[in-house]
């Protein structure tokens, strides 16, 4: 049996991934920060309110070394594929603290450092049995630039981008496959907290109406991304960091909260 790791596996992409893989016959560790009754509620949901040790939640604090060292103390298996999706926006770092200059600082620590940190910590089995790394970064900085959001969101996405490529490189004779990808307008918390929420209904709508495809990308359909390069006809694709937007990435323009 293969086993899974994926950050931030509590709400949106996480979650929709945590129950694809599960499904799919891995075991699977997941980790949340704040949201254990979320966690809770899934194994709880996939698991028919029968234990299951396929399905592990691990409390992880992506901002801390100590948090680290016990994530990586909870998991007793190898690790076969690593997916890096945990992150803060530039609304949900809000609730970590209210100086701005502390905000800038917790996004790149958990957006881009704590990604790395963690392959630190993964790679060297992986390296020895093979395995697949993902790093979920946004087409906002991953990609291209939106002028109206906050600078420091954007520059840690495209440190993780930058991250995958470099990896990428220096794997090149290992059997270790890195990929990032690069959501758009993702109908999840993140997502309304930082553009959708503060809106009425009918601005709302108006939103919607200018993106490409005139909607919302669904948590499961990039989850269904992440699972396809998990396999290894995705190989051939080592190190692409892709663009999952819906075309957003090559008309940003279309996004004016």
């Amino acid at each position: 049996m293969q086993t899974v790791l994926i950050t931030g596996g509590s709400s949106g992409i996480g979650y929709e991934a945590v129950k694809i893989f599960y499904e799919d016959g891995y075991r699977v560790y997941f980790t949340y920060r704040s949201g254990k009754e979320k966690a809770m509620q899934l194994v709880r949901e996939l698991s028919n309110d029968k234990t299951d040790d396929c399905l592990i939640p691990l409390r992880w604090d992506a901002g801390s070394r100590d948090s680290l060292d016990e994530l990586i103390s909870g998991i007793s298996h190898p690790v076969d594929v690593l997916i890096n999706n945990a992150g803060v926006g530039s609304a949900t770092v809000k609730h970590i603290t209210e100086d701005t200059y502390e905000q800038d600082h917790q996004m790149m620590l958990i957006n881009s450092v704590a990604p790395l940190w963690l392959i630190k910590k993964i790679l060297p089995g992986m390296k020895e049995r093979g395995g697949k790394i993902v790093n979920v970064s946004s087409v906002g900085g991953g990609i291209t630039q939106f002028p109206n959001f906050t600078t420091a969101d954007g520059m840690s996405k495209a440190a993780l981008a930058f991250m995958t490529r470099q990896l990428a490189a220096e794997l090149a004779h290992d059997p270790v496959d890195v990929f990032a990808i690069c959501p758009g307008a993702v109908e999840t918390p993140m997502f309304g907290a930082s553009t959708l929420d503060h809106l009425n209904e009918q601005d709302r709508k108006a939103l919607i109406s200018k993106l490409p495809g005139n909607r919302l990308i669904s948590p499961l359909e990039v989850a269904r991304i992440i699972r396809y390069l998990s396999k290894p006809e995705a190989s051939v694709m080592r190190g692409a960091v892709i663009d999952a937007s819906l075309g957003l990435g090559s008309n940003p323009g279309l996004l004016q909260a």
